[in-house]
């Protein structure tokens, strides 16, 4: 298994993971070979990379944070939930829907039971997914990333529960906003922004009174864009002013956005959008929850191919838990560049003399700084 930009992929390649819609149904099986119109169709549904069959990788395996289940049950409620939400524009504080907060709190059990299963669990590129709708699966991702990081801070079960419900809902406001607005493939107006950041305050009306929705997950969708030095929206509150369920959405929303395909611009690589929160340490997030959110990001994902300072090539085979940017890689090439015919495994954590110089994920490869 190799992860690869659809700009080089080429018919006859078999894919190696499946494919989802934001449904969570299966649009691509394992083991479908792709063709030239299949590959078009990918690159126009929003999908910039996919993972293809290669012999050298034999039994290199992408783990899943969720199994195939819980995401179906988890999407279908934020779908059914926004969908409700969408239709209902201007919602009156009269009206509530008991059955969300219900439906929100079976499939955070389910989450939470999957991850707890896998201790060692890290925040890496979730299955495969279309983005006909973003807003559902960067949804999910965002409740996963943050409970997980919340099951290494030590929350107990109920505030996982609480914080978890938070993330799948931080973003509910959205569904009172235009459409062509959140969907804009270019730079918003000032006006058109102002618009955008309505939605902390609207999904925070939105939620307070509902029965079963926890005051708290309410106060993160009001607050997950407020920021340390008081930049944030919608109040400009700072520091400890803002709960830390919200810094903690603040991070992983920021991250899931810069590493999700959107329709103004291509998904950054984990170790890019890393880089990128770091830039904001102490004054947009804070520095010791950015610290811990780093040891749980798998920096650089399985199956993608790498360039080492030695010269030779090598594709992430697997992830150090405890040294995440120093993942086992399996070394395709020599030193000069020549192919070997026994490619052979190597833990960067034991081998610290060797580094990973560059990303070779297309012909503009990125430059990395020593890790």
């Amino acid at each position: 298994m190799r992860m690869m930009p659809i700009s080089l992929c080429r018919p006859g390649m078999k894919l190696a993971k499946r494919i989802y819609s934001d449904e969570g149904v299966v649009l691509l099986a394992e083991g479908v070979e792709l063709t030239s119109t299949i590959i078009r169709r990918l690159g126009e549904c929003g999908i910039s990379f996919i993972y293809v069959q290669d012999s050298r990788m034999e039994g290199l395996v992408v783990p899943e944070l969720l199994n195939e289940e819980t995401q179906r049950r988890t999407l279908q409620a934020i779908r059914t939930t926004f969908r409700d939400f969408i239709s209902a524009p201007g919602k009156s504080r009269t009206v509530v829907y008991p059955y969300v907060g219900r439906k929100m709190r079976e499939v955070m059990h389910m989450i939470m039971d999957d991850l707890a299963s896998n201790k060692d669990a890290m925040i890496m590129v979730m299955n495969l997914h279309t983005v006909d709708h973003y807003l559902y699966m960067h949804s999910m991702n965002v409740c996963v990333y943050t409970t997980l990081l919340g099951m290494a801070n030590g929350y107990s079960r109920d505030e996982l529960l609480t914080l978890g419900i938070g993330a799948l809902l931080h973003d509910i406001g959205k569904t009172q906003i235009s459409m062509q607005v959140l969907l804009k493939p270019g730079m918003l107006s000032a006006s058109e922004y102002e618009e955008v950041k309505r939605h902390t305050e609207l999904g925070f009306y939105l939620l307070k009174d509902e029965p079963n929705i926890p005051i708290l997950a309410a106060h993160c969708a009001y607050q997950h864009h407020e920021r340390l030095n008081g930049t944030g929206y919608p109040r400009g509150i700072k520091g400890n002013e803002i709960h830390d369920y919200a810094k903690w959405i603040g991070i992983v929303d920021s991250y899931d956005a810069m590493t999700s395909n959107r329709v103004y611009r291509d998904a950054l690589l984990p170790h890019q959008a890393v880089e990128m929160l770091y830039s904001g340490s102490g004054t947009l997030y804070d520095t010791s929850m950015l610290q811990m959110f780093r040891d749980k990001v798998a920096i650089y994902p399985i199956g993608l191919t790498v360039k080492l300072n030695t010269g030779q090539s090598a594709v992430v085979s697997d992830i150090n838990s405890t040294c995440a940017h120093r993942p086992i890689i399996r070394v395709l090439t020599d030193e000069e560049g020549v192919e070997l015919k026994v490619p052979f495994d190597m833990d960067l954590s034991k081998n610290l003399n060797v580094l990973i110089s560059k990303i070779e994920l297309d012909s503009n490869q990125m430059s990395m700084m020593p890790a």
